[in-house]
């Protein structure tokens, strides 16, 4: 007689928002720049009524006016477009082959690299040189080029996650963390923080190691914690590429453990972030006072995400809030 274990029907989510002390804020100009960035998405686009309800659900407004809490109206409309336009790229990207998000990739480049000369008969064209254009007026000439080779290295990942999804290749642990700290598209929205507070930091900076842990901690809370909070609708589609997936596959785990394993990464990379906030060196005055800035921008993607992550539909649909109060996931069924 043989026993098979029975699968799993809930996990029960790490308690990170207990983990993370950081203040939750909001931008006072939120339902301003949520409501005209949904019309800007939603112009010139032939949307069903499934599609725009999604795009409603998704609440990216709320989540950027956590994100970027002092950003004035003009900046955090740039910062809401992209990232309507970001998660928009995210779902086009989940449905594209290697030459369909080489097409996607090439477009949004040459639009971003020449802004006021370029054109195609690609929506995302028009789209990208808008917002793009929007902000150059007032990034400075590194926020500018550190979004622009952020977005290249996002598209150099997606386009790797694509040939490895056409392969059926789940990756391991380290190959997975060091694409997805890309496909994550943190990175950009670092580029922001600096352009929605009109900071103008200097390159020597920026690149510093401290600076950069930071953003990578940052990072890594954001895009791992994700990997939690989606893992139920991308198990049930059939994508592996998340890092719960790649837990299982390679420590030979099962779904409770790997969400624990990743979770106690995440506590870590918040700890990482705060140990690594004390060992900023000075710079002098300004800059210190614009470092300050930054870094407490990092911290409002971090906790800003943790709290969003519930209030939107995209991963609990209708039960965040329940999901949030208990932990418990109800796992949905594999699609056909």
């Amino acid at each position: 007689m043989s026993i098979i274990a029975a699968l799993p029907i809930t996990f029960i989510l790490p308690d990170l928002v207990s983990h993370c002390n950081f203040k939750l804020r909001m931008n006072r100009h939120h339902k301003q720049a949520t409501a005209e960035s949904k019309r800007w998405l939603f112009r010139g686009d032939n949307l069903n009524q499934k599609s725009r309800k999604a795009i409603h659900g998704l609440k990216a407004g709320q989540l950027t006016s956590m994100c970027y809490p002092d950003a004035g109206h003009p900046q955090l409309r740039v910062c809401c477009d992209f990232m309507n336009y970001l998660f928009h790229l995210d779902n086009l990207s989940d449905d594209m082959d290697k030459a369909g998000t080489k097409n996607i990739a090439n477009v949004v480049l040459n639009s971003l690299h020449h802004p006021y000369n370029y054109y195609s008969s690609a929506r995302l064209n028009k789209m990208t040189k808008d917002f793009y254009r929007r902000m150059l007026p007032t990034a400075s000439r590194g926020t500018s080029r550190r979004f622009i080779e952020t977005m290249d290295l996002f598209f150099q990942a997606v386009h790797v996650q694509a040939t490895d999804r056409a392969q059926g290749v789940v990756p391991d642990l380290e190959s997975y963390i060091s694409l997805r700290r890309d496909t994550s598209g943190c990175k950009p929205c670092w580029a922001l923080i600096e352009y929605a507070n009109n900071l103008d930091i200097p390159d020597e900076v920026m690149e510093h190691p401290i600076i950069q842990s930071l953003g990578e901690a940052a990072n890594d809370l954001v895009t791992w914690s994700n990997d939690i909070f989606s893992y139920n609708v991308e198990q049930s589609k059939g994508d592996t590429h998340n890092m719960i997936s790649v837990v299982m596959h390679e420590e030979c785990l099962d779904i409770q453990c790997a969400v624990d394993f990743v979770g106690e990464l995440c506590k870590q990379s918040i700890d990482r972030f705060n140990e690594n906030r004390g060992l900023i060196p000075s710079w002098g005055s300004k800059i210190d006072r614009d470092v300050a800035i930054y870094v407490g921008g990092l911290a409002a993607w971090i906790v800003g995400s943790l709290h969003w992550s519930f209030d939107t539909t995209r991963y609990f649909q209708n039960s965040g809030r329940e999901v949030k109060r208990t932990r418990v996931v109800s796992l949905f069924p594999r699609s056909k």
